[in-house]
């Protein structure tokens, strides 16, 4: 029942918009192309930061440097019981989620679904975020240069979130 009623939600927003628009007298399609217009500004400003970002994640996976410091810092994984893979899952995720996403796969096939390094890498990716693309993004969509204590709590939050997320693991298994 729930899929059925889903399947209706986004038409019935967008119906639910047009009439109020229209009740409240609205030129509601000169809105929509007005918005639009705004949006494709807004792609065009963010469009270089994000191909940046996206080229440097690509470059840093291709060349095995995340892999390479997950091995350097394998003794200290070790005695928290994180596999190194899950390590480099952590680093990427704050750099992009789809290529975070394709790593989790790996881990899923190199460890199972229902393991320690699994489900860690599971929470671990469903708690944190994707800061630097975030701060990027969205701070140079909005024109923000003042960013203050923005990557120290979001890097605290992460670190928090990794934690709490190998402890839940610990305790599943």
């Amino acid at each position: 029942m729930l899929a059925e009623i889903s399947a209706y939600i986004l038409p019935l927003v967008i119906i639910f918009i047009v009439v109020y628009g229209c009740a409240s007298k609205v030129k509601v399609y000169d809105t929509f192309v007005e918005g639009a217009k705004e949006g494709l500004f807004i792609v065009a400003d963010i469009l270089p930061t994000l191909a940046g970002l996206m080229l440097s994640v690509g470059i840093l996976r291709a060349s095995s440097a995340f892999d390479l410091l997950g091995r350097l810092l394998s003794p200290m994984l070790e005695k928290i019981h994180m596999a190194a893979e899950v390590f480099t899952l952590t680093i990427v995720k704050m750099f992009s989620s789809s290529a975070s996403t394709g790593l989790l796969l790996d881990i899923y096939k190199t460890y199972g679904t229902d393991s320690y390094n699994g489900l860690a890498a599971s929470l671990i990716l469903s708690s944190t975020e994707t800061i630097f693309y975030t701060m990027s993004v969205y701070f140079m969509a909005a024109k923000i240069t003042k960013t203050r204590y923005t990557l120290k709590g979001a890097l605290l939050a992460t670190a928090a979130g990794t934690a709490a997320s190998l402890i839940l693991a610990a305790v599943m298994v």
